[in-house]
Formats: structure tokens, sequence, C-alpha cells
């Protein structure tokens, strides 16, 4: 670990200047820097040019004197764990400038005792028999091993974090969300962290002793992924990134990514990439100086615009290209749905939470084969299609993009134009997931978004689907009359006789009466299949 030769020589020279000294030794035994510190503390300086991966260690053993005998303090520690150090040992140095005992500690694999780091009992350097490079490999070894013991088929494996206030806010469920939402993205959840305090760290959202743990479990785990249920800004995420040498993502970006994956048709798309920009147009931060462009030409006045300013105008400009392109889209909309009223069948528009089942629902009431997965946003492109009663009276009811707490404010912004047609429908089929533990945030998530559209006072007919999942049948009665819902399950079209009664009685002008049912299905396709 260290030479006895070695050892007294620091320990000599440190009792000499009254003034801790560090050894940064690479794994050939070679010193890859001296560090000269004042009586109590050394500053490491970045390390930068060492990297390391996220299974093996820095490649460097740090040895540093302590003139007042003590052992290794938390500082040492917090270091051997940021830093990722083979290995961190604290010389002791006496009064007559001799070497005393040596400190060591090094990290651990995960371990039932939730432990980060083994401290080892301090003996006098040369008494310690230790075979430095075979013990460094087999602890490698053993990190690597633990790790593939875990599913890592997916290229991201993160570790999801989240600040909370209140304790009783509901904080695991947000984090299962957000779980659910890594996984449609493909990514592996390792763990979650949350932290409670008074409020989000300016600098690192949790608080720096917190952040350092958190690297240190994803150096135990295997994890190269940080995912925070908020939304950073661009700084935050640079000084996260920047202590912990991980991938940092937040909730926004995981919903863009999703919602990138899932649009097929050209309005969705062009919805998605105005989200994406106007998420990415206030975090154009990385100005370079030399990437300034000089003034042309005669009368040239000094630098004129950066390559920051001009990825910023560009943004900009193609922002304002995708909203004409959007109004367009809009006015084709329009045309449609001037075609569809001139028919004169009533228009179901079904709204819900993401994953609550309405695209199931569609095809079980419609017979048709609109995408329907057990995934986050599986339906982002509005589809329509007819729906028989069972009195042979006829509607249109469509299929609209999942709701979600905390609905990024680009997307919310982007889609507005989709989800504006909600206001044209004569009733909501409010689609509601009974099985979820927090069915009730969700109602509530989604009626919050109704009254942002102004359609929360427009009639609405709420289903508690998945009915056939609920095991309590009294207490499923009990919540159908609490909320004034209907029980149905969209996997079985026996149950949805009383949701067909029910959607029928709900609707305006019940027995559409001086309304033509002769609706062209050319309208009605136009509807499902934008351009």
């Amino acid at each position: 670990m260290i030479s006895n030769e070695l050892a007294r020589e620091v320990s000599f020279l440190s009792s000499a200047l009254n003034r801790q000294i560090g050894l940064l030794i690479n794994r050939k035994g070679e010193i890859s820097m001296i560090i000269l510190g004042d009586a109590r503390s050394i500053f490491i300086p970045s390390l930068d040019a060492f990297r390391a991966a996220s299974t093996r260690f820095r490649g460097l053993r740090l040895i540093h004197t302590h003139l007042t005998g003590e052992g290794l303090s938390e500082e040492d520690l917090t270091d051997l764990s940021h830093l990722r150090l083979d290995l961190i040992g604290a010389l002791q140095v006496r009064e007559d400038g001799s070497p005393g005992k040596l400190f060591w500690a090094h990290l651990i694999p995960e371990n039932p005792r939730g432990d980060y780091w083994l401290v080892h009992d301090p003996q006098e350097p040369h008494r310690l028999d230790l075979n430095f490079l075979a013990f460094i490999a087999a602890l490698e070894d053993e990190f690597a091993r633990q790790q593939k013991t875990r599913r890592i088929e997916a290229a991201e494996k993160a570790i999801l974090v989240r600040v909370e206030k209140n304790p009783l806010a509901g904080a695991e469920a947000s984090l299962e969300e957000l779980r659910q939402l890594a996984k449609t993205c493909g990514v592996e959840v390792f763990d979650t962290q949350i932290q409670y305090r008074p409020q989000i760290d300016p600098k690192y959202v949790v608080g720096r002793g917190k952040l350092a743990a958190i690297d240190l479990r994803a150096t135990q785990i295997g994890a190269n992924l940080l995912i925070f249920d908020h939304e950073l800004t661009a700084a935050q995420v640079r000084s996260i990134a920047d202590f912990t040498g991980l991938k940092i993502l937040d909730r926004t970006q995981v919903i863009l990514d999703i919602f990138a994956r899932r649009a097929h048709s050209r309005e969705g798309k062009i919805q998605v990439e105005l989200a994406q920009l106007k998420y990415l147009l206030p975090r154009l931060l990385h100005k370079d100086p030399s990437l300034s462009r000089l003034a042309g030409g005669i009368g040239g006045v000094g630098p004129g615009e950066t390559k920051l300013e001009i990825d910023r105008r560009r943004v900009r400009e193609r922002i304002t290209r995708l909203e004409k392109d959007l109004k367009t889209l809009a006015r084709s909309r329009g045309q449609r749905r001037g075609r569809r009223e001139k028919s004169g069948l009533p228009v179901i528009s079904i709204v819900g939470y993401t994953n609550a089942g309405k695209s199931t629902l569609l095809n079980t009431l419609t017979q048709s084969a609109v995408l329907a997965e057990d995934k986050l946003f599986a339906t982002l492109d509005t589809k329509s299609a007819r729906l028989r009663f069972p009195r042979d009276t006829e509607a249109v009811i469509t299929d609209t993009v999942g709701f979600l707490r905390h609905l990024p404010r680009e997307l919310f912004s982007a889609f507005r134009a989709t989800l504006d047609e909600l206001a044209e429908a004569d009733l909501l089929l409010h689609v509601i997931d009974v099985t979820s533990g927090q069915f009730e945030e969700q109602m509530a998530a989604v009626e919050t978004i109704l009254e942002e559209l102004d359609i929360a006072d427009k009639p609405q007919l709420r289903v508690f689907n998945k009915a056939d999942r609920f095991e309590d049948k009294e207490q499923l009665a009990a919540l159908c009359r609490r909320f004034s819902a209907v029980a149905a399950s969209a996997l079985d079209k026996t149950s949805l006789g009383n949701l067909l009664e029910k959607l029928e009685e709900a609707l305006p002008n019940t027995n559409f009466s001086g309304r033509s049912f002769c609706a062209r299905e050319t309208d009605l396709e136009d509807e499902s299949t934008e351009s």
C-alpha cells in the first residue's frame, strides 16, 4: 500500500512543514500527484484525467498524513466515495516526525447492512501485509459480479430521485409513476431515493451530502443515469453532472422522449417537436467565446452573433414555423369538424389518466383496432370511430391523449390544439382505472386539466374501468354511488351494457330528433388518418 521508506519520508516532511501531505499513487506504485495542504486538511484537485467506469475505481489510492493522531474523518470517507478511489489511508505522524499507524478504508459492494465502505483496524505500515494489486482486482470483480446479478438488458440503468417537503404528499406514488415512465422509455430502474427537506437545493436539488450518497449508491449497483422527479434548470443539470459524472434527466425530458416515440401523425410529430424546442430554448446556455462570429465588411464593429445566439435564433425560427404549421392543420381539423357536425351525429370524447384503458374501451365499444398497450401514453394521435347504441342510434366516439399529473407546460401548450377538440364534444367519457391506489388523485389531475381547458362544466360520464380486477364488489358499488360512476371492464364486452345505456341517456337530445345519421365514412376516416 505504501513502503516503509516512503512512509518515513512523507511523515518527516509533514512534521517539518506542519502541513498535511497527500500522495496519489497509481496501481504501478508510481506517485501520480503530490498534494500539500495545511495543518488540518488537504484539497484534492480535479481528477478528470483519471476517469472511472461504473464498475471500476479510479486506479488511484490516496495516502495522506494526519498531524494530530486522528483516524479517517467523515470528509476522508466522502472523498473516497465521491472520487471512487481504490482506497484511502490516513498516516499518523508522531511528535518526533516518525510514522505511526495507518488508518485505511475502501468501498464495498451492495450488502445487507447498507454500508458503503469498510474501515479497517489501523496498523503500522511495516506490519501491513497486503498484496494490493490482487486485493483491488478481487474487489472490482466482486462489484462487477453483483452488478451482473441485476437485470441489465437496458442500456440505461437509472436511480430515481425526488425531493419532498411534506412526508404525506405521496412521494412514493409519484416515483412509481416516474418508474413506469422510465420503463416505457426502455430504462431499467435500479433504485429510488427520496429526500425530505424544507425546500429544494438551488444547485443540486438534493443536498450535497445526499447527492454524494446517491453517487456512491450508483457506483455500488452499476447505475449510469439519474432521473429527477422534478423539472431541472440547465444550471442544476450541469452542477449535478459535474459532481457525479452521471447522465442526468428530469421528468419532463422522459415524457418528451415518450411522446417523440409515440407520435405517428404529422400533427402529432409537429406538436412533439414544438414541445421539445420550447423546453430546449431556455436551456441553451453553453456559450463558447471561440465560436463568436465577426461582423464582415467595412465598418464592422467587432464581435457579432455568438454561436449561442445563432442557435437560439434558429430555434425561435423553427418554433415559429411549427406554430404556423399547427394553425394550418387546425384549420383542416376545423373543416373536418364542420362536416361531422353537418352529419348530425353527437360526439363523445374519451378522456382520462394515461394507461386507464381508454383505447381498449374504444376498441371494445366500436370493434376498432386502435393500438392499445399496457404502457403510459400508448395513444398520442386522436382516433375516432362510430358507436352504435342498442336502440340503433349512433354517435362518434373519439380517443384522446392520456393526461398526467404535473403535465409539462411545453406539452400542454403544444397539444392544446388537439385538446381543444374536447370543447366540441357533446359528452366527455371519463375513464378511470379503479384498481389504481391513486385513482382519486388521478381523477383530480384530469379534472384540473379540464378546468384549464375551460370545459370542466361539459356533460361528463365517469366509468370505473378494470372492474373485473376489483375483488370487493360491494366496495366497488359504493364507489360508483359516491362518484356517480359506472363500473365496467374494457376487456369484457358483456359488462358494457349498462355503460351504453348511461351513455345514451347522458347525451343531449337523446332521441336525436331532427338530426341526420348518414354521416359519410370518409368524414370519420379523415379524423383518424391525419396527413
